[in-house]
């Protein structure tokens, strides 16, 4: 018998999606699969995370946050 791999994908605990046009500019974040609020800036994201109970000790951890349409330091549309 052969075993199938899993296509499971852990899903991260924080995603913050693609930037919106407003003013100013915002990106929608996401926390436990729950929008939780628009974010400006970055420490817009580590307050949702906080508020959450979430310690972000590395933004850059793909297991713990996606950063979807651009990086932790994109806030402005292209």
């Amino acid at each position: 018998m052969t075993e199938i791999a899993s296509p499971y994908i852990p899903r991260p605990r924080i995603i913050v999606l693609g930037v919106q046009p407003g003013t100013p500019p915002f990106r929608i974040v996401e926390i436990d699969g729950e929008v939780v609020g628009e974010a400006t800036a970055l420490t817009d994201v580590l307050v949702a995370a906080s508020a959450a109970g979430i310690a972000v000790h590395d933004l850059d951890d793909p297991d713990l946050v996606r950063w979807v349409g651009g990086d932790k330091f994109t806030w402005w549309p292209h």
